[in-house]
């Protein structure tokens, strides 16, 4: 059994980020909640087993109106909620400081509304340095040691604004990822990477971009830490967005069953025979661990 899982609260979101395929609107699956009976059920299964609980995949978890139902069940593993950072208002940030919750991360993409929104399309920055500031000091308030972390997708918009970002999180004593961008539209490729070679998830090759990686047969994901969208659906890695790769289903048969059976051995084969010829896998950030940038 996995040591994690990510759980899907909800693949509905209040922004509309273009190479998201949540935001951007070219999910092909439905939208929905997770029922939190769904959640009990998992957790009353793998809890023996779980180290961490990802409470979020596509989406913002933050709007599933039983949000708080979600973290009380998972208390006693060490959770993680990322989130885009709209809904930190001081009573919700008091409440995520005293749950228990291991790790907060907030999308921070900026340091103006105008390079901020460049990404996150109908997103508000100062709603979300305010959302910032208050979970920083209700940490404080509570004594609580839940790790604060934000994460700066670095691109063409933002990349001259690195230096102020990590201002930013020194200031509050909270940690910073910078993180390189995934796109899913390969038009779009060139108008986001950044100058800094380093960030630039893409090379051109053929004339077409691909992915700077070594792709091995081989993924650490597919062993430790699986997915579980909204409706139950049980997913080998939070790669598969649109849930092209599904395992089995937690409505009609128990998670042991789907981790032991047919269907995810079969793809566990395929990625240790020609993980290349897996779409999503191509578009995959664990490939990037070895590449020299």
């Amino acid at each position: 059994m996995p040591a994690a899982i990510s759980t899907e609260l909800t693949n509905h979101c209040n922004l509309n980020c273009p190479e998201c395929s949540s935001g951007s609107g070219i999910m092909g699956r439905k939208r929905g909640f997770m029922d939190i009976g769904l959640f009990r059920d998992i957790l009353a299964e793998m809890k023996p087993y779980l180290c961490n609980i990802n409470l979020y995949f596509q989406g913002e978890p933050m709007l599933h109106p039983l949000f708080f139902s979600f973290l009380e069940s998972a208390r006693g593993i060490r959770t993680t909620v990322s989130t885009n950072g709209h809904y930190l208002t001081a009573e919700n940030s008091d409440y995520l400081a005293g749950s228990g919750l291991g790790r907060l991360i907030v999308s921070v993409d900026g340091m103006d509304q105008a390079a901020y929104a460049s990404y996150r399309k109908n997103g508000e920055l100062d709603r979300v340095i305010a959302g910032v500031n208050n979970v920083v000091a209700a940490r404080k308030k509570l004594n609580s040691s839940m790790t604060i972390e934000i994460q700066f997708l670095v691109n063409r918009y933002n990349e001259h604004q690195i230096g102020q970002v990590r201002q930013f999180a020194k200031e509050r004593g909270i940690r910073l990822r910078l993180k390189s961008m995934q796109v899913i539209n390969e038009e779009s490729i060139q108008g986001w990477m950044p100058e800094i070679e380093k960030f630039r998830r893409y090379e051109k090759g053929d004339g077409k971009y691909i992915i700077k990686s070594t792709l091995p047969d081989n993924c650490r994901r597919i062993w430790f830490n699986p997915v579980v969208t909204w409706d139950g659906k049980v997913l080998p890695c939070c790669f598969d967005k649109n849930a092209d790769h599904v395992m089995g289903d937690l409505k009609k048969t128990s998670f042991r069953a789907i981790w032991h059976g047919a269907e995810f051995d079969k793809f566990r084969h395929r990625i240790l025979n020609n993980r290349s010829g897996i779409d999503m896998c191509r578009n995959c950030t664990e490939g990037l661990k070895g590449v020299k940038t």
